[in-house]
């Protein structure tokens, strides 16, 4: 199994989704960004590192939500969600194509991984 860790960045009512690229494992799918967790390192380490790998912004940890384990078939991840928020205001791609800020009403709008759909579910009225 691997352990992977996504940020729900939120900025008022609105979460910043990111487009997967064509070369990623499900390719233009939309997820909430993050990535695996290195050898020895921290869950909440991993999400910052790949928010700046990633979107080349910082930021702030604000709750650790319950892993969602997830089989996709040929892989089974835990998913290691953290509501974030951003303490810088720019946003600079480095591996996706695309990413939006959405409204919760908006989430059919998109084609989200499903371990990310069952992360939606734990937010438990934090995202309305």
């Amino acid at each position: 199994m691997i352990e992977v860790t996504c940020a729900i960045i939120m900025k008022g009512d609105k979460v910043l989704i990111a487009q997967r690229s064509e070369h990623m494992s499900h390719p233009l799918m939309w997820e909430f960004p993050g990535g695996k967790l290195k050898p020895a390192e921290s869950p909440e380490r991993c999400i910052k590192r790949e928010i700046n790998e990633e979107l080349t912004a910082k930021i702030k940890v604000n709750q650790l939500l319950p892993s969602v384990i997830y089989d996709y078939g040929f892989r089974k991840i835990k998913l290691i969600p953290f509501i974030c928020s951003m303490e810088t205001e720019q946003i600079s791609l480095t591996q996706h194509n695309a990413y939006s800020w959405i409204q919760k009403h908006e989430v059919d709008h998109f084609e989200l991984l499903e371990a990310d759909l069952e992360v939606i579910k734990t937010l438990n009225g934090q995202w309305k």
